[in-house]
């Protein structure tokens, strides 16, 4: 489940050292290239609300084995593509199906224990994570040796060989939810609705996801034009962010013993302090290594935080309740993603910087303000 996990992920990242080599190969800017990053992101996010509460009512298994097809199509789309306007279609339609991790992370949630639950997530999550960063360094290597259409060969091949290995090994779980689709869609409104928790933890996830995908989109550009650096050297970066991801992991563990909003509040701090260290970094190699540490420890430790507590709120309903908290997620990613495009243009990489000082610095205001609310679903 972890290795599934981390792998289709990736899928979603391998475009973000290759923006550069891509808007060469189709003659266009950055800004419109860029694009790419806002719409595999905003297509996670609507494969996520209309694929993933379905997990509550069909067998779990076959809805995977038939979102694999869905992953291979869209893979060789982007590798054949031959204009930007198909790249960007391809990249929406490749969010929209790899929503795999969605699906295996509620279920590692029902198949743990109480006790353990923040565990086993945190190990399915760094999986997530570590695929979320590996894949940058993947697809820099291959985009500098081997052009970027290369990567998305490779990666239809990844997903035939996954493809397998699911139908294999992992067990079928049966739904739970006996209604009709129309009735579980409107559910989801209801678990908002009655859920402060939920939308809480959805709100902090959201913003800290669009401070730390403002980075990632606009560090090849910054790369590419204070240190002349290409798609390795961006790719590379992800190695950095996999021992914050990692430590992450660790996060899990410590929820299941501490007060998880005394945990949250150290997180989100860590989000504050490494865009402060980006600003003062913009000709420091070192400098950009640890803060991307420091980001990726303080973002991936606050996500894992805050499934620990979605998942604590309606066993019944886990599925649906994960597809209220990722859309967020992921629609603050691609906001982020926005911004940082556009203010790459007019502001450089200080504004950038400056995007994620106020994103997470209202991450922490809402944090500050909800600690009742946030204490009681400990």
């Amino acid at each position: 489940m972890t290795i599934t996990t981390g792998l289709v992920v990736a899928n979603l990242y391998y475009n973000q050292p290759l923006l550069e080599d891509m808007a060469q190969t189709f003659h266009v800017s950055n800004g419109k290239v860029g694009q790419l990053s806002m719409l595999t992101q905003l297509g996670y996010a609507a494969g996520i609300f209309f694929v993933i509460p379905l997990a509550d009512m069909v067998k779990r298994k076959r809805l995977m084995l038939i979102e694999f097809a869905f992953i291979v199509s869209a893979l060789l789309l982007t590798a054949f593509a031959p204009n930007i306007h198909i790249l960007l279609l391809s990249g929406f339609l490749l969010g929209a199906a790899s929503v795999m991790g969605m699906l295996l992370v509620p279920m590692a949630a029902h198949l743990a224990s109480p006790a353990e639950r923040g565990k086993k997530i945190g190990f399915i999550m760094s999986g997530l994570l570590i695929g979320i960063l590996l894949s940058r360094t993947l697809s820099g290597f291959v985009g500098a040796h081997f052009g970027w259409r290369s990567m998305y060969f490779i990666a239809a091949g990844i997903m035939l060989l996954m493809w397998l290995l699911i139908y294999l090994m992992l067990p079928e779980i049966e739904p739970e939810y006996k209604g009709n689709y129309r009735q579980l869609m409107q559910s989801l409104a209801d678990l908002v609705k009655h859920e402060p928790k939920l939308r809480l933890a959805a709100l902090r996830g959201g913003l800290c996801f669009a401070a730390f995908s403002a980075f990632w989109t606009t560090l090849v550009f910054m790369l590419k034009q204070n240190f002349n650096e290409g798609s390795d050297v961006a790719g590379a970066f992800g190695l950095a962010g996999a021992f914050g991801a990692i430590a992450a992991g660790l996060m899990g563990r410590l929820s299941d013993k501490m007060d998880a909003y005394k945990l949250s509040t150290i997180t989100l701090a860590l989000v504050l302090v490494s865009f402060i260290i980006f600003w003062f970094s913009a000709y420091s190699i070192a400098g950009l290594i640890i803060g991307v540490i420091v980001m990726d420890m303080g973002v991936q430790a606050t996500h894992i935080s805050n499934q620990a507590i979605i998942f604590s709120l309606n066993p019944a309903a886990r599925n649906r309740i994960n597809t209220v908290y990722m859309v967020t997620y992921f629609v603050g990613g691609a906001a982020g993603t926005f911004l940082a495009t556009r203010v790459w243009g007019v502001y450089g990489w200080p504004g950038v910087c400056a995007i994620g000082i106020v994103l997470s610095a209202i991450a922490i205001v809402i944090h500050l303000a909800t600690r009742k609310t946030m204490q009681r679903s400990v």
